[in-house]
């Protein structure tokens, strides 16, 4: 009678990592084409007026709960997707060593200014 072997497996924090790759892929895909027409084609040729988007009514959008995490999802996301290209493209620059320090350093930044951004908006209500 075979015995079966207990597997065990160790616990991956990638997929977390991988998720908000993901959506930050996803965003920057969407996102960012429409606000480069819009702030860089509609706005400067007059199509939309420059007083929708004056500091008066940026920060008034800001200030809500809503408009705090809005600002802090167009940040962020892309943030966590550029870190985690880095990390991996080090590993396709043939870095292979140490790879503690890089994942500590690359998330470990998009952690730290994904804080500091959702402290400063929300610190506006």
């Amino acid at each position: 009678m075979n015995e079966l072997k207990e597997k065990t497996y160790k616990r991956s924090h990638e997929p977390v990592f991988w998720g908000l790759f993901g959506a930050g892929g996803m965003l920057c895909a969407f996102i960012t084409p429409v606000m480069i027409l819009i702030t860089g084609l509609l706005i400067p040729l007059g199509y939309i007026n420059r007083s929708h988007f004056d500091y008066n009514n940026l920060h008034a959008f800001a200030s809500t709960w809503y408009g705090a995490l809005i600002i802090l999802v167009l940040i962020a996301l892309p943030l966590w997707h550029t870190f985690h290209r880095i990390f991996h493209g080090l590993h396709d620059l043939g870095i292979k060593r140490g790879r503690d320090w890089q994942r500590v350093l690359c998330y470990g930044f998009a952690f730290t200014v994904s804080v500091f951004i959702a402290t400063l908006l929300f610190a506006m209500f």
